[in-house]
């Protein structure tokens, strides 16, 4: 089973949770319908990953994300995420009808850094991902058409949060493709306090 760190702890998520269409400008970028209610789908354990992985054989492509550790069905961590998607395929099963697991729930298509335990305002978090140093994607929780607490309720109807599974929150634009040796840093804020910072470098499959 694959595992995340909670402040310098192992812990082992039984699924990753994952918001889509949370972000306006990123529903305009991909040319989406604004959706009605959010939408869920869910990457098993076998997604997660501490290595950002891409394929010269079919483009995957980042959407960085605010990321929590629920238990006892509150938030406990906040971390940060990235959602590795398959875009021409995702496309491709939109279109046709069909779920998007194959586009969007792959292995090591979950990738985070470190976790940080947090009991505080949530509207006070923000993300930054840099790519080769340029700043690529910004969010904030304000921002999120579907807030943090209104997920976990809605989900909870139909789904339960296991001890330490993941909640991603969706994904702001500047979304694009992997490329190896590219390097990234994600960055997780409270205000003004930098509360995570994450470097990668993407390596080929």
């Amino acid at each position: 089973m694959k595992q995340i760190k909670i402040d310098g702890k192992l812990c082992c998520p039984s699924k990753v949770v994952c918001i889509g269409r949370n972000y306006v400008e990123h529903i305009k970028e991909l040319n989406n319908e604004l959706p009605t209610q959010a939408v869920i789908f869910v990457k098993p354990n076998s997604a997660i990953s501490e290595q950002i992985i891409c394929n010269d054989l079919e483009p995957i492509h980042y959407e960085a994300e605010i990321s929590f550790i629920i238990n006892a069905g509150k938030i406990s961590a906040v971390g940060f995420g990235l959602d590795l998607t398959k875009r021409a395929l995702q496309s491709t099963l939109k279109t046709q009808g069909l779920p998007w697991e194959r586009a969007k729930a792959f292995d090591n298509s979950a990738v985070f850094s470190e976790f940080v335990s947090f009991s505080d305002a949530l509207e006070t978090l923000s993300l930054q991902l840099f790519i080769n140093d340029k700043l690529i994607q910004y969010a904030n929780v304000a921002l999120m058409i579907h807030k943090p607490e209104d997920i976990i309720t809605e989900v909870s109807r139909f789904m339960s949060f296991e001890e330490g599974d993941v909640l991603m929150t969706g994904t702001p634009k500047g979304v694009g493709q992997l490329f190896e040796n590219d390097h990234f840093t994600g960055r997780v804020f409270q205000g003004d306090t930098l509360l995570i910072e994450q470097h990668w470098t993407v390596c080929a499959k």
